[in-house]
């Protein structure tokens, strides 16, 4: 039992209530875990797989893990870390991305353990009356609690009626499915937490919340996303997914390793006292990027993989088929961080200020610290951002 108890609990950023999981243990049965994914992308990333690990640590276990697939709740769109109202998505497009879903959980998942389930077969069914008495069991005063909506609330920006059902039914699909255990990332707590109360006002035990971190992008700042261009797709082909994985911080690569590897807390703690006693980063680095290769796609293609890198970065070797752009500008040149920008190294002109300042910014090869640097009309040349970034760029007059 205890080990059993440290095993689900690792990883985790809360339990609440506390002491839930280990209540929830001793019923002697096994657990209805649920957890929940809106198919507002048409890839899972390393971000899902955080959760997705603690799902497959629990079928393990021998408990029953359900992957619900928010086909229903994702038309409305969730606007959890957002400071505006999500567009919502058509039918259509849930549907597609719900299919490559069910494809790809199954490199993570045991098939033969795992329920999958669409929330629009029960909230289909939710009549006017239903969701008048669903929404009479929350408080606007509640919901401001929350922080996203505390912080639009208080900047007067506007929150559409629709956003707030969103937490309500997802709350009540822990009732529909009597979960004893909801996963999700720490930004799903509040939601998560209304499930626990409306399963209290059904009559229901329950269920306890368990929350996970949530994984930073490449950009070793903001939550993986494929919308943010900073995402490690699950599906990606493996030199590709080698490359970024090798193009992550030093500083990021430990939780990387905490959050994604199938090693112990030992061996990990292994491999930082290693390096701290002078062994190279990138070579653990390497470790961890041939393991995520390896489980992902299989261990000859993370050799290839990871041959490719060698060659292609540490050789100097350009890589084949860099994108190439035709700028049109002004006699008097372009600034470089808009040049960035418009070629899509760069999310921004402030990322590529910041990244120059950082020294990751070449021009053919030869790193720039001047980010006020201006490129003038007739400039061709290679630009590289990090070390997977590249575009070669021709400034014309307009």
């Amino acid at each position: 039992m205890k080990n059993h108890l440290l095993n689900l609990e690792r990883g985790l950023d809360e339990c609440l209530p506390s002491g839930g999981l280990k209540e929830k243990l001793l019923l002697d049965r096994p657990l209805r875990v649920k957890a929940g994914f809106d198919p507002t992308a048409p890839d899972l990333h390393l971000g899902h797989v955080v959760l997705l690990n603690k799902m497959r640590q629990f079928q393990e276990a021998g408990h029953h893990v359900i992957f619900l697939i928010g086909d229903f709740t994702g038309m409305i769109g969730d606007p959890t870390g957002k400071n505006v109202t999500r567009k919502p998505l058509t039918r259509e497009q849930v549907l597609v991305n719900a299919e490559t879903y069910k494809d790809q959980i199954f490199k993570i998942l045991d098939p033969e353990k795992t329920e999958i389930v669409f929330n629009a077969d029960w909230l289909n069914a939710l009549n006017p009356a239903d969701l008048i008495r669903l929404a009479a069991q929350y408080t606007v005063a509640r919901m401001l609690e929350r922080d996203d909506f505390h912080k639009r609330y208080q900047g007067n920006q506007p929150i559409a009626i629709h956003e707030f059902l969103y937490p309500l039914l997802q709350g009540y699909d822990s009732v529909h499915l009597k979960a004893d255990i909801e996963l999700g990332g720490t930004d799903q707590k509040f939601n998560m937490l209304v499930g626990r109360e409306l399963q209290k006002n059904h009559g229901l035990d329950q269920q306890t919340v368990l929350t996970l971190p949530i994984l930073e992008g490449l950009d070793g700042v903001q939550k993986m996303s494929k919308s943010l261009n900073n995402y490690i797709g699950i599906c990606e082909p493996p030199a590709e997914m080698f490359g970024k994985i090798m193009s992550i911080s030093d500083e990021l690569m430990w939780r990387y390793f905490d959050l994604l590897s199938q090693r112990s807390t030992e061996e990990i703690l292994e491999l930082k006292n290693a390096v701290n006693q002078g062994m190279n980063p990138r070579d653990a680095k390497f470790e961890l990027a041939h393991e995520l290769v390896s489980r992902f796609h299989h261990h000859a293609a993370a050799d290839e993989a990871k041959q490719a890198f060698i060659e292609q970065f540490r050789k100097g070797r350009l890589p084949d088929g860099i994108p190439e752009h035709v700028l049109n500008c002004d006699d008097e040149g372009m600034p470089i961080g808009q040049i960035l920008k418009q070629t899509g190294l760069t999310q921004s002109t402030s990322e590529a200020l910041r990244m120059i300042r950082q020294s990751a910014v070449k021009i053919d090869g030869t790193r720039i610290s001047d980010n006020s640097l201006t490129l003038n009309v007739g400039f061709e040349g290679i630009l590289q951002v990090g070390k997977r970034r590249f575009a070669k760029i021709s400034l014309q007059p307009r």
